[in-house]
């Protein structure tokens, strides 16, 4: 799971709150009794004895929280790939104990920064980075594509904030031209006046 952080000024410029996240759903496995997680100074011996002495139901579990601790990994490892230059530390977990006492990750998350760029040419880039980190798992959760639909949220403002100031520029340039134009034809005016009052004194 990703949290995403937005400064207040992202709240008030793109209207979306702060922290966000997305990222792996968290999975939990029913029926499986916890107890702590196996230090790692344990013989592999003990964790080899208490396998075997597991029953077949409590062995299924096992291997359905190794699954888990699989795909959520790899979830959280997609994001991470995805969205190196906008994230925050590294991904971390949320764990269940196995029958087994082994430590499996059933949720997890990673801190992105989501905030827009300084000018609309920033944030328009940066946006469709933070999207595509949302969307980089092959199995993007709920929050995952509630970030993305922020993001391109954030990408569709800052497009319509740069039209409107090319808008603005083009107006602003047209009229400066339209401005020289009529004092270079005041100016030729006042000219030709002048050489016309010349003329009639040489």
């Amino acid at each position: 799971m990703i949290q995403s952080i937005a400064s207040s000024s992202t709240q008030a410029l793109y209207g979306f709150e702060s922290p966000t996240r997305f990222g792996a759903q968290s999975s939990k496995l029913t029926g499986v009794r916890s107890g702590s997680a196996t230090s790692s100074s344990e013989s592999s011996k003990s964790t080899t004895n208490q396998a075997s002495q597991l029953t077949p139901d409590q062995q299924r579990q096992v291997q359905q929280l190794k699954e888990i601790d699989r795909r959520v990994r790899a979830h959280e490892q997609a994001h991470l790939s995805v969205g190196r230059d906008l994230v925050r530390g590294g991904a971390t977990f949320s764990y269940q104990t196995g029958p087994d006492n082994q430590r499996y990750a059933v949720g997890g998350e990673v801190s992105i920064d989501a905030s827009p760029g300084r000018t609309p040419e920033e944030t328009i880039p940066k946006a469709q980075h933070i999207r595509a980190t949302a969307l980089a798992p092959s199995d993007p959760s709920a929050q995952d594509q509630s970030v993305a639909a922020r993001a391109a949220r954030m990408e569709s403002e800052a497009r319509t904030e740069l039209a409107v100031q090319q808008r603005e520029e083009v107006a602003n340039s047209g009229q400066g031209s339209t401005f020289m134009y009529r004092n270079v034809e005041r100016g030729a005016g006042t000219i030709a006046q002048v050489g016309g009052l010349l003329n009639s004194f040489a």
